[in-house]
């Protein structure tokens, strides 16, 4: 026998996202009646997260689901919601959820004015769109939007899929995706232009030297914040900080210079922080944004003369 309050769920876009979340919502004995999925590789995603579930024009999935889930790219949002408010496909009392972390549920707005209900539920995790992202949700938080009346049914429908909500502000949306951008993504460049660095100089397993430190920063970050603030920007150490930089001012020189460009700027804004936080002296800050060139600077004054 079916749980009570099961929803017919549809899911439009078979991407990463969409597909691991129709896997989770049916996990929950929740029915998936259709998926949309226009690429090989998404429909391929779909036969495996969902096998069984049938493939079906957006406008079909409309039709027939109680939950619609929008799974596809911010940019395309706003158009597919409006074109089918066009056809007159959204119904009175529809669930409709989409995963943007940039939108809350004002973009869904000619959904509701047909009647349907609009909610946002952004999972804050990267997902590769095989099954052990269904592992990954059990330790994930999605950020939560919708009208106060029906904000219990979106945290609700995170929790089935085992997952935690945090409900944010619709005006605080773009913000919030920010700071989960920032976090997560520029992480990996981080981690790409080390890897670089360590390859350079002979590293032949940069992620397995890299791997140990970064995680270990990584927790100390999240349990200590920035008193776990290590190395020579919160030693006050300005002769290592300005061999750093031209070390990387000379391997910089023959290439986009976008790991130079990446250090100076953490590095300031480090600097900074450690110094509006009591961790360096305004002296030991001043000898800083002088190794790095002086603030707004790309380095060191060049000398005058020969």
């Amino acid at each position: 026998m079916a749980k009570p309050g099961r929803l017919g769920v549809g899911i439009i876009g078979a991407g990463k996202v969409g597909a691991v979340l129709g896997a989770a919502l049916r996990g929950a004995e929740h029915a998936v009646i259709g998926v949309s999925a226009v690429s090989d590789a998404s429909r391929e995603r779909a036969e495996t997260l969902l096998p069984g579930v049938p493939v079906l024009d957006v406008q079909d999935i409309v039709e027939r689901a109680e939950l619609v889930l929008l799974a596809v790219p911010d940019d395309a949002l706003g158009p597919l919601v409006q074109g089918l408010a066009k056809l007159g496909a959204w119904q009175p009392g529809q669930l409709v959820a989409h995963t943007s972390g940039r939108f809350g549920v004002g973009i869904l707005h000619p959904v509701r004015a047909a009647g349907a209900v609009p909610l946002a539920l952004h999972p804050a995790m990267t997902f590769t769109g095989m099954s052990l992202d269904l592992t990954r949700l059990l330790d994930c938080t999605f950020g939560v939007t919708a009208d106060a009346a029906m904000l219990p049914i979106a945290q609700a429908l995170v929790v089935e899929m085992g997952a935690e909500p945090v409900a944010i502000a619709e005006a605080d949306r773009v913000l919030y995706h920010a700071a989960l951008a920032h976090g997560s993504n520029h992480l990996v460049t981080l981690v790409a232009q080390a890897s670089q660095l360590l390859r350079e100089v002979g590293v032949e397993a940069p992620d397995r030297m890299l791997g140990p430190l970064l995680r270990a920063t990584l927790e100390n970050a999240l349990a200590s914040g920035e008193t776990a603030l290590t190395g020579p920007v919160a030693r006050g150490d300005a002769g290592t900080v300005a061999a750093h930089a031209a070390a990387l001012r000379e391997y910089d020189a023959g290439s986009a210079g976008d790991i130079l460009e990446a250090y100076l700027a953490m590095a300031r804004a480090t600097a900074r922080r450690a110094g509006s936080r009591g961790l360096l002296k305004p002296e030991q800050l001043d000898g800083i944004e002088q190794a790095l060139g002086g603030p707004g600077q790309d380095g060191p004054p060049a000398p005058e003369g020969p």
